[in-house]
């Protein structure tokens, strides 16, 4: 798979993942004077002043802007390497989170939300109408100060009691309760109801809990309260609860941006790309942990000396850098810092006792706020100073308003840059032009000053043109989005368990396989007995083709290759050197095709006499060899009577007759008797023969395309249907047949019965009704059917398109199943059908197709398995090692249905050595070899 971003956003060897392509993403240069203008400040010439100079060191370009986004995705990409997220800084934790709502979410679920000081309980009943108006009651209870330090079982039983005493209150039933856990803690998530508590903070510091599954810690502490009803089904931090509450089936958002006292960042990532997951399909949220970026020195160009000073005097210096920036909790510090600064200075309070600007906390973030409001700001300032004993002048109160702007504004201008680089990953990731999404925002910082969310919209759009970031207002998003969390994980559970109860007769065992590759071998044994070949639906078919090619065959050969309305005659010749073919295509027009006998091949004749007078060949007498793909008894290498027209031939005089016959007899009517037919042979022995060229061991034919077949060369004496003991012959098995008498009904899922019912020859072609692509994209539109009545497709409205017979075609199939494939485009293929799929309808669809094709993969593995192994034992050989030509649109375009196919053949055949190679115009020069050999062996 490909990864959206290179470490580093340069090319770098060592860093493989699951693979990685290198972008960087630029926006126009910017004047360095419209960045301040931007963020509220100005620029309009040297800063001579101390003032001047804080304001500009607390400005950040957007030249800066852009190389710290920059820095962001590629420190994103080091937290999603399997390779590198140990290391990384900015840790990019799953959260298991792999859906937003959808709308359908209903029922009763509890919330627990562990917060500073308190801990709130909340019960919310969502009705399935678009989480429009759910009903909720919670309450709130202190937490006792010494639980926030003490043993860590004292807190969770505390929580457990609140739980008790609020269900008291609210229910008197003990009906299941799903219960979603807000943690906002860093954890190590391993599951949605699993996480390891790695670091506390905010206050918090009890014992024997780090490196514990705080999920089992809260639950066996609730079992302790007899509250056996109550289970804890998910964990999640404030910030996936914001983008949670947010979303809506019409409008869902998959950003989330929380600045409050500390500040984070989520989203939806693309699954393959999470690689510390096994999980590869779909999204899953991510928390992204961006508090700790530039804890590696990456924003050590953008700190000034007042950051520097509050990070020393913090609980964790040189630990959150990004958070010390942005955080609501530190932005009064910042300021304070700066103010005392220039007071040193004797830039501000002159006169004044500055002392106390030298106190922790003495200015609070909310003071900040008030002061930077335009009209009430500057008596904001005056009281705020003054109640520190500060004597501000007029000039003072302005200045300490334009450093507190300044201080917010850069929190807002490194969100934005931030949020760019999430935007900017999200589009690259999904092979996007242009990204339309809705961001979640959240946090004390938003919600106070209006002036936060304008710049972090602007600059965001400055930084990331190619993204239109609309940003949402979060509501509760702690509460209820953890229910709406909690509800969507109850949903997705009775997805998965109705998605795994349909499939589970499509998905075959390691023992179902070893049962149809016993089966075929019955068959196979069936088919070659004299007495007990009609009792096989393997025909097992000899074609009187006696070798392949050794690589001494010499000389010029005709190949005509009949199989529809088109006619090819070909010239072959066959060197030392290698095989140079001549090849012209005629037409075989509507009245010919359904004329007479005598009509349709006296104009093939005309086509080969045409064609040899083009190429000087009148005067020679070629070898011919004969693709005549309709079905077809074959009693020599030159003799095969037609069974029946297929593919639109209606010829009179032709069924029941030896076609080669019929070819002479034209020859000789057209007085062309330069013509000397040496062999006929259908596509699968032409592919076979086609690859011995190249390979001396091919010596099995297979095709898988729109239909499927094989052949393989046998010992003579086991072929009782022929005469003679001595030496091979090639077996065309018509495997397609296989299961007719039955003998595969246990296999056969309600889905392939609809399938065979409405074909035109049901109940037959039942192995090749499992396999070959003119059938696999009808299995999955029945599926798919069913999945909407279960309503678990398309939130189960009506989907009249499906029921259009071959509407899903197999090449859909093939494009879905692409490797990295991104989910807007499987989303773009079914809405081209017409079928209104959501992101997740499109994860849906797409498992469903990988196990309809994963299915047909196996089980022609368990087929093959049978020929090689018959091959080997027959041989006498402990090992085998042997060469499958191989041909059809499925084997060579399917993405996966080649390593499918020779993954379970090497489990299921492990003492046979297979190679398969692919051919290149089997129905052509495979005719022309298999009459090159005849005559190789006439001559000898």
């Amino acid at each position: 798979m490909a990864s959206p971003l290179r470490r580093g956003g340069t090319s770098q060897p060592g860093h493989h993942g699951r693979g990685a392509r290198d972008f960087r993403e630029q926006s126009p240069a910017t004047p360095r004077s419209s960045v301040s203008h931007q963020l509220g400040q100005r620029n309009d010439g040297p800063a001579c002043t101390p003032v001047q100079r804080a304001l500009l060191a607390l400005t950040i370009p957007l030249e800066m802007l852009q190389v710290v986004k920059g820095r962001m995705m590629q420190a994103m990409s080091n937290g999603l390497s399997r390779q590198t997220h140990t290391q990384a800084n900015v840790q990019m934790l799953p959260t298991y989170i792999c859906s937003t709502p959808n709308g359908t979410e209903e029922g009763n679920v509890l919330v627990v939300e562990l917060c500073q000081s308190h801990v709130r309980i909340l019960l919310m009943t969502l009705l399935g109408d678009g989480n429009q108006s759910p009903h909720m009651t919670d309450k709130i209870f202190d937490i006792p100060g010494d639980s926030m330090q003490g043993p860590g079982e004292a807190l969770f039983d505390f929580i457990a009691q609140c739980v008790r005493q609020f269900l008291a209150g609210v229910t008197s039933t003990e009906e299941y309760l799903p219960l979603g856990f807000v943690f906002p803690f860093s954890c190590k998530q391993t599951q949605l109801n699993k996480a390891e508590l790695l670091s506390w903070s905010k206050g918090f510091s009890c014992s024997d809990v780090e490196g514990k599954d705080v999920v089992q810690l809260l639950q066996s502490a609730i079992n302790k309260q007899e509250l056996f009803h109550v289970e804890v089904v998910a964990l999640m931090n404030d910030t996936v609860g914001t983008m949670m509450t947010c979303s809506t089936r019409e409008r869902p958002c998959e950003v989330a941006l929380v600045v409050d006292k500390g500040t984070n960042s989520c989203f939806m990532a693309e699954a393959q790309y999470v690689e510390m997951v096994e999980e590869t399909n779909g999204r899953m949220c991510v928390n992204i942990e961006w508090g700790c970026f530039g804890d590696d020195d990456a924003l050590n160009d953008i700190l000034t000396p007042y950051d520097q000073r509050a990070d020393q005097e913090s609980s964790n210096p040189g630990k959150r850098r990004f958070e010390k920036l942005v955080g609501s909790l530190y932005l009064g510090d910042i300021v304070r810092h700066t103010l005392m600064a220039l007071s040193a200075e004797k830039a501000l309070f002159i006169g004044s006792n500055v002392t106390v600007l030298g106190t922790k906390g003495a200015l609070k973030t909310q003071q900040v706020l008030e002061i930077i409001d335009t009209e009430e700001g500057m008596a904001k300032a005056r009281v705020a100073l003054e109640a520190l004993g500060l004597r501000p002048s007029e000039r003072d109160c302005c200045r300490v308003q334009q450093i507190c702007r300044a201080v917010v504004s850069r929190s807002a201008a490194l969100c934005a840059a931030g949020l760019a680089a999430i935007l900017g990953y999200i589009r690259h990731s999904r092979g996007l032009e242009r990204l339309v999404i809705n961001v979640a925002v959240d946090g004390e910082l938003y919600r106070a000053h209006s002036r936060f969310g304008e710049i972090l919209q602007s600059v965001t759009g400055l930084l990331a043109p190619e993204c239109m970031a609309a940003l949402v207002p979060s509501v509760d998003g702690t509460g209820r989005g953890a229910a709406i969390v909690t509800a969507v994980a109850l949903r997705l559970a009775d997805q998965r368990r109705e998605m795994d109860q349909l499939l589970a007769p499509l998905r075959l065992s390691r023992t179902d396989l070893e049962r149809v590759q016993a089966l075929m071998r019955q068959e196979m044994e069936l088919g070659l007995g004299q007495e007990t070949n009609a009792n096989s639906s393997v025909r097992m078919l000899p074609t009187y083709v006696r070798g392949t090619p050794d690589g001494t065959e010499r000389g010029e050969f005709l190949a005509l290759d009949l199989g529809g309305t088109n006619f090819r005659v070909l010239v072959v010749r066959v060197a030392e050197d290698g095989i140079r073919m001549a090849s012209e295509i005629y037409l075989i027009p509507t009245n010919i095709m359904q004329g007479t006998g005598e009509a349709l091949f006296d104009h093939i004749i005309d086509c080969i006499m045409d064609f040899q007078l083009k190429q000087d060949l009148m005067e020679q007498v070629l070898p011919l060899g004969f693709t005549f793909s309709f079905p077809c008894q074959q009693l020599g290498l030159d003799k095969a009577v037609l069974l029946t027209w297929t593919k639109g031939f209606s010829a009179s005089g032709c069924v029941g007759e030896d076609v080669v016959q019929l070819l002479r007899e034209a020859a000789r009517r057209k007085q062309h008797l330069a013509l000397k037919v040496v062999a006929v042979v259908n596509d699968t022995v032409g592919t076979m023969m086609s690859c011995g060229y190249d390979d001396p061991k091919c010596e099995i034919g297979l095709i898988v395309g729109t239909g499927t077949n094989a052949c393989y060369m046998e010992e003579m004496q086991n072929v009782g249907t022929v005469e003679g003991e001595q030496g091979r012959m090639c077996i065309n098995m018509e495997w397609g047949a296989f299961g007719d008498n039955g003998c595969l009904d246990h296999i056969f899922t309600d889905f392939d019965r609809l399938v065979d019912e409405k074909t035109i020859n049901p109940g037959k072609q039942r192995f090749e009704k499992l396999i070959s692509g003119m059938y696999l994209g009808e299995i999955v539109r029945y599926i798919l059917l069913a999945l909407v009545e279960k309503q678990v497709l398309f939130r189960g409205k009506p989907c009249p398109r499906l029921q259009t017979r071959d509407i899903f075609k197999t090449k859909f199939l093939s494009t879905i199943e692409i490797d990295g494939l991104a989910l807007q485009q499987v989303q773009a293929i079914l809405q081209d059908l017409e079928l209104d799929a959501s992101f997740e309808d499109s994860v849906l669809v797409r498992e469903v197709c990988q196990t309809v094709s994963l299915r047909a993969a196996q089980l022609c593995a368990a087929g093959l398995a049978a020929v090689v192994e018959k091959m080997r034992e027959n041989r006498g050989l402990s090992q085998l090692a042997v060469t499958v030509g191989v041909d059809g649109t499925l084997y060579k375009v399917h993405p996966c249905f080649s390593q499918h196919l020779q993954k379970m053949l090497r489990e299921l055949a492990p003492n046979c050595t297979v190679t398969f190679l692919q051919s290149e115009d089997g129905s052509g020069k495979g005719a022309a070899l298999v009459a090159a050999v005849a005559c190789r062996g006439a001559e000898s």
